[in-house]
């Protein structure tokens, strides 16, 4: 079974940093676009960033330029480097392997301003 563990949330203050990490717990994800999403309070799943498994990204709109992601194969492991940080982007952040049912338990970020 292929377990999806988020690392790195926390509580941070408007216009600061923070990086989310992602571990698989087998090579599941070999070959696999990975993504994050987020879902804040009262609202739907959204989606925030994919990346392919040669590396190629997208961002959604809202995060373009402010937030990276990234994927180191060896390890298993994606991350999301949060810069700029806005109170909007309060919300729990999922992991999640693309077309899959494999999503992560989520880590709550929170910005406050």
């Amino acid at each position: 079974q292929v377990q999806l563990v988020e690392s790195g949330g926390g509580l941070v203050q408007a216009g600061g940093s923070l990086r989310l990490t992602c571990a698989a717990s087998t090579r599941t994800s070999t070959g696999y676009a990975m993504e994050w999403f987020r879902q804040a309070p009262g609202k739907e799943r959204e989606f925030v960033a994919r990346i392919g498994w040669t590396g190629i990204r997208k961002h959604a709109d809202s995060v373009e330029g402010r937030f990276t992601i990234s994927r180191d194969n060896g390890k298993n492991t994606i991350y999301l480097e949060m810069n700029h940080l806005k109170s909007a982007a309060t919300a729990v952040y999922y992991c999640h392997i693309w077309d899959s049912d494999y999503w992560g338990q989520g880590t709550q970020v929170t910005v406050s301003s």
